[in-house]
Formats: structure tokens, sequence, C-alpha cells
């Protein structure tokens, strides 16, 4: 163990080498990935140690420990979360007994690495419980012994905040370190002088990336680093790219090559090096030789340039995003039809029973996603032909299931360019229930997630908080199901949908006026307090009322309105019935709702034509 501490050697102006990659080492010494990388501290523990133990010979002045991926969550995907705390213990203890053997100079880093699932705004995980499983494993390494904590290949601006706020509780000194795209940009396209910047003012004391696409881009980032922070600043790239060779990855840059990036990262002003990924004794051994040279550098710190993030725009008000906005800002009452896209290219049907609507005086057109996951025409582009060629105002439905976060992003931006106001964010039906079982749904974020997206673009941002020029005008809904089977958990997400920015919410449809009457108490109770609009099918014949009942997800119909539907014989009867139960539930709930959707059954407008208010001639 050095006999200064780590700071000590920081406010000394020393120049720092951290290890390479502890995990690559176990791989290429067949610890496969399909493997937890972690468990091997328990399982072959002299294997990790030796690892170690050439990353000192090699010249390493800070060991990692093999904990990267020893969070609870990331363990709970191989069953292990109940070996975090020997697996941590065992990580802290195992590099330090190589430092004790050798009897070297060298610190002892507990490293953590990210959680592997999506944080709010843009997850389920909220900022306290990740902080919670950070502070857990934190803990277990400054407990153990661990000299100081290092945070490594985070994405996301807001995970790496929290993961700082639990290592600042242990007192230890803090590397962070986060990884970006080619261009510099972390995940939602976060510029690299902000990220810095923001990990200098949450106390980090070495500050840097690591992994990315080799040393180079790294080189052209510590120019922009140091314009944004006067932090020391620590460089670990990987070799260059991997290369898959009979089925095992390959890093291609040369220790040589490697050695030469050190010199360079050091002559540049880097006060730290080191290796993520990939990255060998051998590495390790060639940057150590830059070294020689470091106290020659003349380095020249220039002052931080104020970093300007975007700020937040005023948004729109909500009566002046669309004309359906105005009408709920209004306390008008509302009607809307949901017609959803063709199978293919043929839209002159849709078109006409949309001008069927028009004449009817529906107010909007509900455009669904993917519904029932079934591949038709993109909803966003058959919200466009509607407006444009009948000028009826839609509501698009965007679904969570089929775009990950950038592509999200970029639909809603071209959906604002192109003047589409209204959007209903759902999370989508999973692909199992389509035709296309196999299909790979993303599932970047639910439908708060994209309440929050939809929020942040209202403000001018995108997500990575950089400015979008004038901000979009999104009118923002909701869906909700007032029978769910888990009424508590439907009850907690709608309450995290308003206060992530719904302003309205459309019901499943309604069979069950009671159950959506003790929903709308819940509602209610909320602030703000958001139109609810409620979902209408008129039942057309009994075999659509068995469907409904029994494959469409989401919805309740009580026995009793089956019962009602089965004592029909005629299909017109049938008709008449479903038509009648749907105008009572109407009337049960019209004095407390804002509007209704109807859902036309197969397209047929004609349906719901006598349950929306006559026209007068």
């Amino acid at each position: 163990m050095s006999e200064s501490t780590f700071q000590q050697a920081l406010a000394a102006g020393s120049c720092l080498l951290f290890d390479g990659s502890t995990p690559s080492a176990l791989y290429d010494r067949g610890v496969f990935i399909n493997r937890s990388f972690d468990e091997a501290n328990l399982q072959t523990p002299d294997l990790v140690r030796g690892i170690h133990a050439e990353f000192l010979a090699a010249g390493a002045q800070v060991l990692t420990t093999n904990t990267w991926g020893a969070n609870r969550l990331k363990l709970a995907a191989y069953g292990l979360e109940g070996k975090l705390e020997a697996i941590n213990r065992t990580g802290v203890a195992l590099a330090r007994a190589a430092v004790d053997q050798q009897g070297a100079e060298a610190w002892v880093a507990g490293c953590l690495g990210p959680l592997g699932v999506r944080i709010e705004p843009w997850g389920p995980t909220s900022f306290e419980e990740a902080r919670g499983f950070f502070q857990e494993q934190a803990d277990l390494l400054a407990g153990a012994g661990a000299d100081l904590l290092v945070l490594e290949s985070f994405e996301d601006l807001n995970e790496i905040h929290q993961a700082m706020l639990a290592a600042k509780a242990t007192g230890l000194p803090i590397v962070a370190m986060m990884s970006t795209d080619e261009e510099g940009r972390a995940l939602y396209g976060t510029e690299p002088e902000w990220f810095i910047r923001k990990l200098d003012e949450w106390g980090a004391d070495l500050v840097g990336t690591n992994g990315g696409n080799g040393p180079a881009p790294l080189l052209r980032l510590l120019e922009r680093f140091r314009t944004a922070t006067a932090k020391p600043i620590v460089l670990q790239p990987n070799p260059g790219l991997p290369r898959m060779v009979d089925g095992r990855l390959f890093y291609m840059a040369s220790p040589e090559y490697l050695g030469e990036f050190a010199r360079k990262a050091l002559a540049a002003g880097a006060r730290a090096v080191g290796g993520c990924s990939g990255t060998t004794p051998a590495h390790i051994r060639a940057m150590r030789g830059a070294f020689r040279q470091a106290r020659a550098f003349v380095q020249v710190t220039p002052a931080p340039t104020p970093i300007v993030q975007a700020e937040p725009q005023p948004e729109v008000p909500f009566p002046f995003r669309s004309r359906f906005s105005m009408k709920l800002a209004q306390g008008e009452f509302t009607h809307t039809v949901e017609l959803v896209p063709p199978k293919g290219m043929e839209y002159d049907k849709l078109l006409a029973k949309t001008r069927q609507c028009r004449t009817l005086g529906v107010d909007a057109i509900n455009v669904p996603d993917g519904p029932r996951a079934m591949a038709r025409m993109s909803a966003l582009a058959t919200a466009l032909l509607i407006e444009q060629q009948v000028g009826v105002e839609t509501i698009l439905h965007v679904a969570c299931r089929d775009r990950n976060l950038l592509g999200m992003q970029s639909d809603l931006l071209g959906a604002a360019g192109l003047g589409l106001r209204n959007v209903l964010a759902v999370t989508g039906d999973p692909p199992k229930l389509g035709p296309y079982p196999q299909a790979t749904a993303v599932f970047d974020v639910d439908a708060i997630g994209l309440v929050n997206m939809l929020k942040r673009l209202n403000t001018g941002l995108d997500l990575g908080g950089t400015g979008i020029g004038a901000p979009t005008r999104f009118s923002i809904g909701v869906g909700a199901n007032p029978v769910a089977p888990d009424l508590e958990r439907e009850r907690h997400r709608f309450r995290l949908k308003v206060e992530a920015g719904a302003q309205w919410a459309i019901t499943q449809p309604v069979f069950d006026a009671d159950g959506l009457s003790r929903f709308l108490d819940f509602t209610q109770s909320l602030e703000p307090r958001i139109p609810i609009i409620a979902g209408i099918w008129p039942l057309k014949s009994l075999r659509n009322a068995e469907f409904m009942a029994n494959e469409v997800p989401g919805v309740v119909l009580p026995k009793a309105l089956l019962a009602r539907m089965a004592k029909r014989a005629t299909a017109e009867d049938q008709l008449k019935e479903g038509l009648d139960i749907a105008q009572e539930i109407i009337e049960a709930i019209r004095p407390r709702i804002q509007g209704l959707q109807l859902s036309a059954p197969f397209g047929q407008v004609e349906l719901v034509a006598p349950l929306l208010p006559k026209r007068e001639a």
C-alpha cells in the first residue's frame, strides 16, 4: 500500500497510471461473457489476484477491483444477489493482497458500474432506488478497505449523479468517468463539456472518460474537457475497436500504440491514464514508459470556459396547443373516434370514414400505433394524411414498444414539424400478442418516460438537454385502465404520469360504470386534476362481446353484459343491445367526464353515429 493517500498524490501533481481490464483478462483465460465476471472473485480467486499482480508488475499504480457489475440488480440476473457482500468484499481483498504481496506503491480502487436499468425520467427506477443500490455496493467496498472509488462506463448523467451521491457518503476520493459515442457525447446527446462540468460540480476528485472507440477520440475530448474543468482529468481508452476472430473478441491496437497515446495525453494535460476493455498488462507496461517523460512536460491548465447549457423555454399555454386542447381547457365536452390505420398502403377507405366523422361533428380522430402488436401503416403517416386531406385534428398514439429513445425523439420532432399536436403516450402491447411474436420489443422507456420526453421537448430541450430551437407544442395525453387487475399499481402509475406532465387521459373501453366512478374519485384527488375522456366500445354482436372479454388486454366486460348480449338471437337485436348498453354507460358516467372516445368496431363509423350528439341542421 502506498504511504501517501490518493488525494495527497493528486494534490502533489503526480501523474497516475491506472490498470487495464480485469474482466478482459478473465475472458482471455476462458471465463466467457455468458457468466458473471464478478463471481470469479469467489470461484477463482487465485486467478483474479494473479491478474492484479500482472498489472502491478507492469507499472499500474491504481488497481480497480473486479466488481464493475457487482451491484444487486446485475448480480440478480445471474441469481447471485445473495452473494453481493461476499463478491464485493473479496474483490477488495484480492486487489489488496496483490499490492501487499509485491510491496507495491499502489492504491486499491473499488469499482462501481451502471445498474443495467433505465432510471427516471426515462425508466421506472427512481433516483432514490438507484442511489440505494449504489449506496449498498459503495458501503461494502469502502468497508472492505478500498482507498478510493472508481465510477466507470456510465452513459446517463442522471445515473452517475446518483452513484456519486452514494460514493460521497463513504468519504472516499471519487474518480468519475463517462462513456461517449464517436462524437464525444454521452447518452441522449449530452455534450462533453456539460457532463465533465457536472462531474466536477458534484464533487469528483478526478474526472474523465473511459471506453469509446479507441485512443484517438479521447485525445480530442481532452482538449474540450480542459476548457470545462480545472479538476485532474483521466482517460482510459479501449485499445481500438474489437474484432471477432474464431468466436473470440480481440482488440487490435498494439501496446506501442497505447504507449504513444499515454505520452500524448500526459503532454496535453491529462493527469491519469489507464485502459478499459481489452487493455492487457502489456498495454499498461507500454503506457508506463510515457511516465518517464511526464515530469518534463510544462502543463498549463487554461481557465475553464463557462459552459452555457440551454435553458428551458416557457411552454406554449395548454389552450393554444391545438383545437382539442382549447376545448378541454374551456371545459367543453369532446367527442373523438378511434380509426385504426390500414394494413397496407390503401388509405382511401380510411379517409372516407374520417369524412363521415367530420360530418358527424367529431372533434378529433384517434390513430392507434400498432394496436395489439399488429403491423400497420405508420400512425404518424396516417395522422398526417387525415389532417392534410380531411382537415380533422388527430390524436397520435405513440407506443414505446417499437422505437428506442433516439427514434422516438426523431419521430416526435418530425410530428411537431409536420403540425401534429395531440399525442397519446402509451407503453404498447408486447409483440407476443400479435402475429409476429418473435419480433423484438424495445421498451427503452414506458409511457411515463415518454411523457417526460414530451414535456422536455415542450420546453425546447432534447433528451440531452440541448436546445432544439422553438419548443414543441404537444398536448400530452395518457392511457388509463379504471378496472385494471392490479388497481393499486395502475393508480400509482397514473399518479406518476400526471406528475411527469400528462394533461388529459383516455381510458380503456368502459363497461363498468361503477368501476370508472371509483377511479375518478382517485383522479380527482390528484394535483393537477386532469380531464378524463372515457373510452366507449359499442358491442356489435355476441361474438364481438366475447372477443372483447377474452382477447383484448386491459378490457373487463362484466358477465351480466355478456348475458344480455347472449339473450338476443339475431344480429340486428344484438347490435341494438350493444348500442343500448353503450348509451346506458354514457348516461351514467357523462356528468363526471369531459369527453368520449368512441371505438368504431371494424371501422364501421355508422355504429357510433347514434352515440354522438345530433347536429343542428
